[in-house]
């Protein structure tokens, strides 16, 4: 559906230029929910605005279904970013248009009738669940409800994929899985094609069938979400994924781990964080307490849980660990040889 080749996107910096995305390569599929995530900087929203040639790449081709983007005359660009919805972090509502009238803004720009434009936003107000504030106004209602007339307003020109830069950003966390919900029903219901941009490990999780990781411009890990979670390749991932863990700790806790854990790296501790992942059937299993008995260690839950990533039963856990070097060495090679991935997660914390 798009295809990323050998994009480079470089800006003038001083006397000099930068590249804010570099010689990147993706291929997304048709109807699946992609994302793209990386820490503020990493080149993600400026990578995601290169499909819609928002920004034009420096180098490299923009395929979208079939279509070399980058080769199109003015006339065809406009055509065809018809069908490309995007949403964004702020809104970029109409303050003086009433919701009906924003959602119908693109369809007036496309020459539609009164009639014609009635016919599609009704139905689009009923999806995103807003029929009865049609009338209100942006200033009366509330940001989950603005974010739900952007993605009503996107959809509006029947687009084959939507955009999201960082769409659930500004927004609390139960906002937040209300409008993961709903593009997840669009992503099904629609058959549409979602290109997520986001700085948040949780939302991946939720709501994306795979995942590449950006840092400095460049893709330097991509994959099913399960498999990025359950083995990430690279520190910035595991980092990524760390803050889930951080975010979830007390302040309390947390201080205190991190006091502990430097009295380990001194050489007056013996402690260890490690994160254990376990899918399918290993989730059941009873390997820790196994470890445990066998190694003479002393194990600590400081956050866990069982989820579902794409159906698949997924459970993470982080353990501070106590005993000697060779016991915590000799149980995690255990815990590796029944299928558990297991991260030291002292640097990430």
């Amino acid at each position: 559906m798009i295809e990323i080749q050998g994009v480079t996107q470089r800006f003038p910096n001083g006397s000099g230029t930068v590249d804010a995305v570099r010689n990147v390569d993706l291929s997304i599929r048709k109807g699946e929910v992609f994302g793209i995530i990386g820490r503020s900087g990493a080149g993600k929203s400026t990578l995601v605005r290169t499909i819609n040639l928002l920004n034009r790449p420096t180098e490299g081709k923009i395929i979208l279904d079939g279509k070399d983007m980058t080769t199109l005359s003015a006339d065809d660009l406009r055509d065809a970013r018809r069908h490309i919805g995007m949403i964004f972090q702020h809104f970029n509502l109409l303050s003086s248009r009433t919701v009906y009238d924003n959602i119908a803004l693109p369809l007036e720009l496309a020459g539609l009738s009164k009639a014609e434009i009635a016919k599609k936003v009704e139905p689009l107000l009923e999806l995103v669940g807003l029929t009865a504030l049609k009338d209100r106004y942006p200033a009366q209602i509330s940001g989950g409800q603005k974010q739900r007339v952007g993605i009503a307003r996107a959809l509006a020109n029947d687009p084959k994929v939507l955009l999201s830069d960082e769409a659930t950003s500004a927004l609390d966390p139960e906002t937040t899985r209300s409008i993961l919900e709903l593009l997840r029903k669009i992503n099904k219901e629609l058959g549409l094609t979602i290109v997520l941009i986001t700085h948040q490990m949780e939302v991946i999780k939720v709501i994306c069938d795979r995942v590449a990781v950006m840092e400095a411009g460049e893709v330097i890990e991509q994959g099913e979400v399960l498999d990025v979670f359950r083995e990430p390749k690279h520190e910035v991932t595991r980092a990524l994924i760390g803050d889930v863990i951080a975010h979830e700790l007390p302040k309390g806790v947390l201080e205190r781990l991190r006091a502990r854990l430097a009295n380990t790296e001194a050489g007056s501790g013996t402690d260890h964080l490690f994160r254990f992942a376990f899918t399918g059937s290993g989730v059941d299993q009873p390997h820790l307490s196994e470890a445990v008995r066998r190694f003479d260690l002393d194990f600590n839950i400081l956050h866990g849980q069982i989820d579902e990533i794409q159906g698949q039963a997924f459970g993470s856990l982080a353990i501070l660990a106590n005993g000697t070097a060779e016991n915590i060495t000799n149980a995690m090679n255990y815990l590796r040889a029944q299928g558990v991935v297991v991260e030291e997660l002292n640097h990430v914390i």
